[in-house]
């Protein structure tokens, strides 16, 4: 039976091996590990079947418009095992995190993903509602966002700045 949780401490050394062997390189591990120390805003969680088989991560993201400054979230990086995948770990993570991100009051949170998936969650192009990514040559269709305040985000344009640590991955 799979349980969503919090990360804890000694998931650290799970949590990055989950990382890598789903991405096969260690890009997004190192990510996680300098989040990790650096952000005490984020949301991170496991999938645990005694053992760690996935992992999500919703970090602070930032959109400034017309004097108004909005503070979201951006979830990156997920990753589940790779013989655990297409087997819903995913979905449940990523539900998970949602559900607590908007009882927390998040207003909006993006993602850069793939176009097929996101959207079972609500992720709708970011450019429908007038936001973008910080990032030159990310796909319009894979900058997604998720807007769960509609009126904190009223009249909010423009583009999403994710954590300095995301720059030095991109």
């Amino acid at each position: 039976m799979i349980t969503i949780r919090a990360e804890r401490s000694e998931d650290a050394s799970r949590v990055r091996h989950v990382n890598e062997r789903a991405f096969g390189r260690p890009t997004e591990a190192d990510l996680v590990e300098r989040l990790r120390g650096a952000c005490a805003d984020s949301l991170s969680l496991v999938a645990d079947d005694d053992a760690v088989v996935g992992h999500i991560l919703f970090t602070p993201v930032v959109v400034e418009s017309a004097g108004r400054r909005v503070l979201g979230m951006g979830l990156a990086p997920m990753a589940v095992l790779p013989d655990r995948q297409r087997q819903g770990i995913g979905s449940q993570l990523a539900r998970r995190g949602l559900s607590i991100l908007g009882e927390r009051g998040c207003p909006l949170i993006v993602v850069i993903g793939h176009p097929e998936y996101y959207p079972r969650f609500g992720f709708e192009p970011g450019s429908a509602h007038g936001l973008a990514s910080q990032w030159e040559g990310v796909p319009e269709a894979a900058f997604m966002v998720l807007v769960l305040d509609m009126h904190a985000m009223a009249g909010i344009s423009g583009v999403a700045t994710y954590r300095e640590e995301f720059n030095e991955m991109v």
